[in-house]
């Protein structure tokens, strides 16, 4: 059985809220948000992470993290 983190709409909302507070381009970090997702659609076939999680809640959680923990990045 696959064990599921547990987030909140709340907690999505306020992680979505601070990317586009700390983007200059809104219709940018959208366009960003939804690259992501779609990347992590493709490599979600070949990897059994976490396959509940929605690619785009991924990758907001991903975005908003590196935002506020610059030393994670990997790309």
């Amino acid at each position: 059985m696959y064990k599921r983190k547990a987030f909140k709409s709340s907690q999505i909302m306020y992680r979505s809220d601070e990317l586009m507070a700390a983007a200059s381009n809104r219709y940018q970090i959208t366009v960003q948000v939804a690259q992501r997702a779609k990347r992590r659609r493709y490599e979600e076939f070949e990897s059994l992470e976490d396959p509940l999680m929605k690619p785009v809640i991924r990758a907001i959680i991903e975005m908003s993290d590196e935002l506020t923990q610059p030393e994670i990045i990997g790309d």
